[in-house]
């Protein structure tokens, strides 16, 4: 599912220009805001895998989870948080369909967490 990129895209969610605004959007939003999101994410690509017959078991996801996970890696700005971590792992080993379609998904968790966030200051 990793491929090698081209020099057109600096990160692998730069090739769909939904999941690359989402991401963006997400790593601008506070701290709560990235976990209470990646934990949603987490659970749609389980549910979007368990339905594509992706996942036959729970060893099949633990197995993707842990998949590239690299403790000592703490370059990109995912890194710092272990959900955060994973949930931004378990999406760039999905497929590209799936992908484009948790995309649209991730950026309207994104917004309406913003928005709720905005709603409990005000």
């Amino acid at each position: 599912m990793k491929e090698e990129y081209s020099n057109h895209y600096r990160r692998w969610y730069d090739k769909d220009p939904v999941l690359s605004e989402a991401v963006r959007t997400l790593e601008e939003t506070d701290d709560q805001t990235q976990i209470r999101v990646a934990l949603n994410l987490i659970k749609i690509i389980i549910e979007h895998n368990i339905e594509d017959e992706q996942f036959e078991a729970v060893d099949d996801i633990i197995s993707a989870v842990g998949s590239g996970l690299d403790d000592n890696r703490r370059g990109r700005w995912y890194d710092i948080d272990a959900t955060l971590r994973t949930a931004m792992n378990m999406l760039q080993n999905c497929p590209a369909d799936t992908q484009k379609i948790i995309a649209k998904e991730m950026a309207k968790l994104v917004v309406d967490q913003i928005k709720k966030d905005d709603e409990e200051e005000e």
